[in-house]
């Protein structure tokens, strides 16, 4: 009975990572790609953060709007080279909401008050869409 068990397994395993393989070539590559829109969106959002008069709050830090510009860019960079970035949105969600190493909240400190950096950037994303229709 051993032998039985054996020799299908042998027969079975090939046939099983052919049709894995068939599979992967046959789908689709589900990556995303950032559109010539996305880019202006999102490089007008780091504009926005780099000239703001607000303060960025990363890991209990204050950073002023340079820094935090500069800091976002890299988080973008890198979604960008794992395929993560399809819209502005995204990059707002993914990298520029919470930090990737603790998990803790973004926070802006503007004269106007406390809030959460990605409902800041998300206002100020539909005030840009709304500028350039």
């Amino acid at each position: 009975m051993r032998i039985l068990k054996r020799w299908k397994a042998r027969l079975i395993r090939p046939w099983l990572s052919a049709v894995g393989l068939s599979l992967m070539i046959m789908l689709p590559s589900v990556q995303a790609q950032t559109t010539a829109q996305a880019a202006q969106e999102i490089q007008g959002l780091l504009d926005f953060v780099e000239h703001s008069e607000c303060r960025f709050v990363r890991n209990g830090k204050e950073y002023p709007g340079a820094q935090a510009s500069a800091h976002l860019g890299k988080k973008l960079a890198y979604l960008e080279g794992k395929n993560r970035v399809s819209s502005a949105e995204d990059f707002i969600a993914l990298g520029a909401t919470k930090s990737s190493m603790t998990g803790t909240a973004y926070e802006v400190r503007c004269p106007t008050g406390v809030q959460p950096a990605g409902i800041w950037l998300n206002t100020e994303l539909n005030r840009q869409r709304q500028l350039g229709q």
